[in-house]
């Protein structure tokens, strides 16, 4: 388990000019670690170190480059027992998530590390008779990636990966909350600089988000910013990042809803509620915060999904048989809390949960919380919830679900349970967000495909999979003119 805490800059360990505690919110006896602050100085060096070895990591030749990230993917599964353990500590969620997501972010490294040898450009004939066309991409240079706190290890990787397959430089400014796990894929990078990564092509600076994360954003050495975290904060790093024209590329807010037609499977319906709504403690972007329900089914749906949540383990992130754990700070918990009280000021109906609860450890724990009566009119049916917490909104006709589905400033994720072929296709073609899920949570996305939304959900280009050259690269138009063969 890794015991350092300190900032990652040009390819060595640097303690910080303060440091910030980071404790287990399953257990706040639990001190995990005192973690380094950086300051202005140490990222400028970041930034110099940034600049110099993106031009030595040009030189590097493609099968070394595959090698080198093919090797920190395999690394992070072997080990992902040991980080899963290691991030559920520190976030939250339960083992088995954790573990899960060590494992995924792996995959994202193997996978781009095949996309390193997949870089082929095209050619085409100009309309000038004698001059050759050749289209190519080109790494678009210093890259700032700023992650949030709730996958601080998917988020993050699935950033880091395709920046270094496609020939960048990385700044990384990972959330506060989170740490631990961080500095841990630092360490495993860091491992690769003997088998030639350059010395300060990855670089893990710490800080807060008003100090360092504000300074990086507003660098004009920075040449692309890669966000995901609340609208608010990624339209302050668009008015900041505009006047030196910085690549942008932000995941924000959702508002997800899953719509239950009064033809779809029951079983699969509240499964995918309880796993959309409840997975990850409900921390997730695609969580299904709208549960939108056929009167025809819905007393049915909704008796079977408030004992499912009431019958979900609220536990300890690390213990046996939890399928939630804590909240990630008192912070969260207390806007949790001011959640469930404006549903109530609402109008919407309590059915369960929402409630802070004690364990054998002191944390911050909350139980599931189902509301009904609910209306898409309603704040807590407008805004983000980052909570275990779920809105059922009544309606009459598929066309009702379609249109309140729609009904959002948010376009991240949708879903529908249907048995029936057609509304299936009529809803994939016009859900107006940019994931649709059909019987399934809308939460769960796959790495080597695209993924983002419309929107206050998704501003620039997509993420993962091949889509993600939109943004990593910049393209090149040659134009070749070999004259007539003596």
């Amino acid at each position: 388990m890794t015991q350092n805490t300190q900032n990652y800059i040009a390819g060595e360990w640097m303690k910080g000019t303060s440091e910030v505690e980071n404790r287990n919110p399953s257990d706040l006896s639990d001190l995990i670690g005192m973690y380094a602050q950086a300051d202005h100085a140490q990222l400028e060096m970041a930034l110099d170190a940034a600049h110099e070895a993106k031009m030595q990591w040009a030189k590097v030749g493609l099968e070394q480059r595959q090698s080198i990230l093919h090797a920190i993917g395999e690394e992070m599964m072997a080990r992902s027992a040991e980080l899963g353990h290691l991030l559920a500590r520190e976030e939250g969620k339960p083992l088995a998530e954790g573990k899960g997501e060590v494992f995924r972010a792996g995959q994202f490294f193997t996978y781009y590390a095949a996309e390193v040898l997949r870089q082929i450009g095209d050619t085409a004939d100009s309309v000038r008779a004698g001059v050759e066309v050749h289209v190519a991409r080109e790494p678009v240079g210093v890259v700032a990636i700023v992650s949030p706190w709730n996958f601080p290890t998917a988020t993050a990787v699935w950033k880091i990966a395709p920046a270094l397959a496609f020939g960048n430089a990385v700044i990384w400014k990972p959330a506060n909350l989170v740490p631990a796990s961080a500095v841990a894929l630092a360490e495993i990078i860091d491992r690769q600089t003997a088998n030639g990564l350059p010395k300060g092509l990855f670089n893990l600076v710490m800080g807060s988000g008003r100090d360092i994360g504000q300074r990086l954003i507003e660098s004009p050495r920075v040449d692309a910013i890669t966000f995901t975290g609340s609208v608010e904060v990624g339209k302050h790093i668009a008015v900041s990042a505009i006047g030196n024209l910085t690549k942008l590329q932000m995941e924000m807010g959702s508002k997800n809803a899953l719509a239950v037609m009064d033809d779809g499977d029951l079983d699969i319906a509240v499964a995918a509620a309880l796993g959309g709504a409840f997975g990850g403690t409900g921390q997730k972007c695609t969580a299904s915060s709208r549960l939108v329900v056929h009167s025809a089914i819905h007393d049915e749906f909704v008796e079977r999904l408030v004992a499912g949540a009431q019958a979900m383990v609220v536990d300890h992130a690390l213990k046996e048989g939890t399928q939630i754990g804590p909240v990630v700070s008192d912070e969260q918990l207390q806007q949790n809390l001011e959640s469930v009280a404006l549903a109530k000021s609402e109008g919407a109906e309590w059915m369960c949960g929402g409630e802070r609860v004690e364990r054998d450890t002191e944390g911050y724990y909350m139980t599931p919380a189902v509301f009904i009566g609910s209306n898409n009119q309603m704040r807590v049916n407008r805004e983000e919830l980052f909570a275990p917490m779920t809105c059922v909104i009544k309606v009459d006709s598929y066309e009702e679900a379609l249109a309140t589905v729609n009904d959002t400033n948010f376009g991240l994720t949708s879903g529908i349970i249907t048995n029936s072929l057609a509304r299936a296709t009529h809803f994939r073609h016009n859900a107006q967000t940019g994931c649709v899920m059909v019987n399934l949570a809308t939460a769960g996305t796959d790495y080597h495909v695209p993924f983002g939304g419309r929107g206050d959900s998704s501003y620039g280009p997509r993420e993962q999979g091949q889509y993600a050259a939109e943004f990593y690269t910049t393209v090149k138009t040659s134009y070749i003119s070999a004259g007539e063969p003596e």
